[in-house]
């Protein structure tokens, strides 16, 4: 799950790549592969968004670079499409894992608090991607089942096997559940912050134009529907984030608020499996897996 931004207008020095052995692509039998595809995160993914763009630096990164606010659409498909081949790409995963790293090359600038960052910086990079755990796990008690503590350990290795993908070393992130609470909770209380582009994802009255491609009915009906999605993006996206992040960041959750979002849950959890496999899964993950139960490679899409 990934706050990178599409572009940048400026140029910094890279961080020095280190050797690394050839990271291995996921494939049937993983949790992630059974659960990164499904529909249910599009739901989850906002909320590790906000995570990453609630440290300073990785805010100030995506306020600066990232196209979110002028193409919203275009680039949540790019982002999308990244993440799902970093599950069911095969080797593309890994080739994918290069040119993000590449991207985030010239990612760089200064913070609102004056201090320089770099998309690359290791402690910034491995925030990015250690926003995923929390994420998922909340996600999964509302949305479809709660892991059991050996699932949640398989994840959290299965997510370093990820970074593995994306470039981040070991050293950089915590190697157990164990080690990682408390890292998280630091994080939460020394670094994150309502920064600007918190705010502004997490504003219901932000501009957002009609999806890319959209009829002409779905453009005369955009100023009507927009409005009540936006309200429930807003509500689904607060409602999965940890509470201690809740806290800090000063977003407002009540226990009417809590009995609506398991109520919505329960809608999701009963739903969503009697989809069938193309409406359940998402277009790069349905191939995949399709492919996997043919003994084919994943398809270039």
């Amino acid at each position: 799950m990934n706050a990178s931004p599409d572009h940048s207008t400026r140029a910094a020095r890279p961080a020095r790549e280190d050797t690394r052995p050839e990271p291995e692509p996921f494939g049937p039998g993983t949790l992630l592969w059974d659960r990164a595809g499904d529909v249910r995160l599009l739901l989850s993914l906002p909320a590790a968004f906000v995570l990453q763009v609630a440290h300073p630096a990785v805010g100030a990164g995506v306020d600066e670079h990232s196209v979110f606010r002028t193409d919203p659409w275009g680039r949540a498909h790019r982002s999308l499409e990244s993440l799902q081949l970093w599950i069911y790409g095969g080797q593309r995963a890994v080739e994918e894992g290069r040119r993000l790293r590449t991207v985030h090359r010239r990612i760089g600038g200064t913070d609102s608090h004056g201090r320089s960052y770099h998309a690359l910086t290791p402690a910034n990079y491995a925030w990015v991607h250690a926003t995923a755990y929390p994420v998922f796990l909340t996600s999964a008690r509302y949305l479809s089942r709660p892991l059991d503590d050996g699932e949640e350990r398989r994840l959290y290795d299965e997510l370093l096997r990820l970074g593995d993908i994306l470039g981040i070393r070991r050293r950089d992130m915590p190697a157990t559940p164990e080690e990682y609470w408390p890292y998280f909770d630091r994080m939460v209380r020394e670094e994150l912050e309502n920064t600007v582009v918190l705010r502004e994802l997490l504003d219901p009255r932000r501009p957002v134009p009609p999806p890319d491609g959209s009829g002409a009915l779905v453009r005369r009906l955009w100023p009507l529907v927009h409005p009540p999605l936006a309200r429930l993006h807003v509500f689904v996206t607060t409602g999965l984030l940890p509470p201690v992040a809740r806290d800090r960041l000063g977003l407002a959750w009540t226990a009417r608020d809590e009995r609506r979002m398991r109520r919505l849950g329960a809608v999701v959890r009963t739903v969503v499996p009697l989809l069938p496999e193309r409406l359940r899964f998402l277009p790069v993950a349905c191939e995949a897996r399709r492919a996997a139960r043919a003994g084919l490679p994943p398809p270039r899409t």
